[in-house]
């Protein structure tokens, strides 16, 4: 597995190539010391999986991750930085890395880490993961429970009827109104919840709990 290490410190490149060449299936092949040097060497290389650091010097980590990926989709980007920081860790996975590892952490999990992302896995470590899922959990509930709110009493029916599979006519029907006023009552469900298929109407009613595949 043919590994290219960035780093802007020559003791950590020295010291990680030293790490990962004794592993029987890694070898590094070349060594950059920022993110310009990082894109050209892995333009030049094509390694299986870049070690890169996100604060370098020139170009930044997370903005030659953003380059590799862009022009190398089949190259794998492991992050490797001292902040366990959301917005660090977040903003390197959104231009494309496929891990993200602490410097603080043991070797082990590194050659971990870089296997995974070689397998085409996503690696992120146990305080990084509770950290983002901790985040998603005090977030999200409450702009889901907002959206559900916007919708009337009738359109909550509605929308539960639909994700339990009755159509426009047997939804009338059971309310005693026209075909043509339940079709404009689901058009205002899917603008208000921003869903525009049956199928997104019924994940939507899932999660909320409104209903249960069968």
């Amino acid at each position: 597995m043919k590994i290219l290490i960035a780093d802007d410190h020559a003791i950590v490149r020295q010291g990680l190539r030293a790490l990962i060449d004794k592993e029987d299936d890694m070898v590094v092949i070349a060594e950059a010391a920022t993110g310009a040097e990082a894109v050209r060497l892995a333009r030049e290389h094509r390694p299986e999986v870049i070690v890169m650091d996100i604060t370098m010097p020139d170009v930044n980590g997370i903005d030659a991750t953003r380059t590799i990926t862009a022009e190398l989709p089949d190259v794998r980007v492991l992050a490797l930085s001292m902040e366990s920081d959301r917005r660090f860790v977040v903003e390197v996975l959104k231009a494309g890395a496929n891990g993200y590892v602490l410097k603080d952490a043991a070797f082990a999990e590194l050659a971990t880490a870089i296997r995974a992302v070689a397998a085409g896995e996503t690696y992120l470590p146990s305080r990084v993961a509770n950290l983002l899922i901790k985040e998603y959990l005090q977030r999200i509930p409450e702009e889901v429970s907002a959206t559900y709110e916007n919708l009337s009493a009738r359109e909550r029916e509605i929308l539960q009827l639909i994700a339990d599979g009755s159509n426009a006519k047997e939804i009338a029907f059971a309310f005693s109104v026209s075909v043509k006023t339940v079709e404009n009552q689901r058009h205002s469900i899917m603008k208000k919840l921003d869903l525009y298929s049956i199928a997104e109407l019924t994940k939507y009613a899932v999660r909320q709990g409104l209903t249960s595949l069968k």
